[in-house]
């Protein structure tokens, strides 16, 4: 019987010879319940297309996790940079979990924009029941009272920093905010403190994802000693941003919305948009097979979309029912309908959320609203990290912080906002 360690090696080797299949094989239940074979095939393109081929892989390292469960990393080295491949692998043999990771060399260091002294951090926990999360309240000292914003990250498995690698977007934005006047809450997604959980729900949504654990926080936020409680927002980023409205919607309380990169086009016409970029990066025929797959996946939604559809026929083994919630939902036109300011901030050289798609149905769909602010960072990719030239996943890698600007636009605009 193989080792951990030789079956994340395994993995890596099929992954690398685009053996995707083979390696769903492998997959424990909770997994596959989650993630397919083509998923994953684009997530791989999505990763190699900035660091080009596997050329090497480098020693793994495992450590326990659970009694019968094991977290085994790997680095790899490619043609153009570098990424780990983090497995966790059961008793059996079966993978539980599989990401890409950019490298963590270089340990997050605050931005020069913060200042530690100027604020204080404490935790909390945000909901309620089984399925509540950890999160942190940053308020600045003083006696205030100060605004505040609930900090919503994007799609995915985040923890309450937002890391990737060793950057952390959302720490930099609470620091920097909090360094400015503003207090900030941010906590894990439920997607992240409970992935198993998530995975078996048939009937997980966007809405379930977000919704309830942000308007916690704003009323956590709201009690907090020191805050103005009629001057607390919600600014969500990537799919946080486009839930914004919702949560908004949902919570009148809430005096206004800072959306930043913000999705308004359909995310599965967003998603082949991306992966033909992607393929455009590193042309094959693993390139050409997952462009292929991300169409189907994407008519699928658009012509026979029921809430008996497998996980299989849809985009990153989804289930039907967060499909069908994303259809459903407009959040260009409930933006419009709410009667709040809101902060719309867009980086130029964002090949996911764009100038060219997704701004213009915020700024049409806003028009003529004088309490709408819109702007466009152009040096900024989708993690609004400054820079130069084409954006390219592996930009994300490098340590870096959010670009100070965006940083002085959403303080200014939370601390002029009015009162309500």
């Amino acid at each position: 019987m193989r080792t951990v360690e030789q079956t994340a090696v395994l993995v890596v080797e099929w992954a690398r010879d685009g053996r995707f299949a083979e390696i769903a094989a492998l997959f424990a239940p909770p997994l596959r319940a989650v993630l397919t074979a083509e998923a994953l095939q684009a997530a791989w393109l999505a990763e190699t297309a900035g660091t080009g081929p596997v050329t090497d892989l480098g020693e793994p390292s495992s450590e326990p996790l659970l009694p019968d469960l094991i977290r085994v990393s790997i680095p790899l080295a490619c043609e153009r940079g570098q990424f780990t491949a983090v497995m966790s692998v059961d008793s059996a043999g079966l993978l539980n979990g599989l990401r890409l990771a950019p490298p963590a060399s270089d340990p997050w260091a605050p931005p020069p924009y913060a200042d530690p002294d100027a604020f204080e951090e404490h935790d909390v926990t945000v909901g309620s029941g089984a399925l509540a999360v950890a999160g942190t309240v940053t308020v600045p000292r003083g006696n205030g009272p100060w605004p505040g914003v609930v900090l919503l990250s994007g799609g995915g498995p985040f923890d309450r920093d937002a890391t990737t690698g060793s950057n952390k977007p959302l720490k930099d934005l609470a620091w920097g905010l909090a360094s400015r006047g503003v207090a900030v809450l941010r906590h894990d997604k439920v997607t992240f403190t409970h992935a198993a959980e998530v995975a078996a729900a048939d009937d997980f949504t966007m809405t379930r994802e977000y919704v309830p654990y942000a308007v916690a926080a704003v009323r956590l936020l709201q009690d907090e000693p020191g805050v103005d409680s009629g001057r607390v927002f919600v600014a969500g980023h990537s799919m946080g941003g486009k839930v914004a409205p919702r949560v908004a919607e949902t919570e009148p309380s809430i005096a206004g919305v800072v959306i930043l990169a913000g999705d308004a086009e359909p995310m599965h016409r967003a998603a082949v948009r991306v992966v033909r970029h992607l393929a455009a990066l590193a042309p094959g025929p693993d390139s050409d097979a997952a462009v292929a797959q991300i169409l189907r996946q994407a008519t699928t939604i658009d012509t026979a979309l029921s809430p008996r559809t497998p996980r299989g026929d849809l985009p990153f083994g989804l289930p039907a029912s967060y499909w069908l919630d994303l259809r459903s939902y407009d959040p260009v036109a409930t933006a419009a309908a709410l009667d709040k300011p809101l902060l719309i901030l867009q980086g130029g050289r964002d090949y996911q959320v764009t100038v060219e798609h997704d701004l213009p149905l915020w700024r049409e769909g806003l028009i003529g609203r004088p309490d709408v602010t819109i702007r466009v960072h152009e040096a900024d990719d989708h993690l609004f990290f400054p820079g130069t030239g084409p954006s390219t996943p592996a930009g994300y890698a490098a340590a870096q912080h959010v670009d100070a600007a965006v940083i002085r636009d959403v303080a200014a605009w939370l601390g002029g906002a009015p009162s309500r």
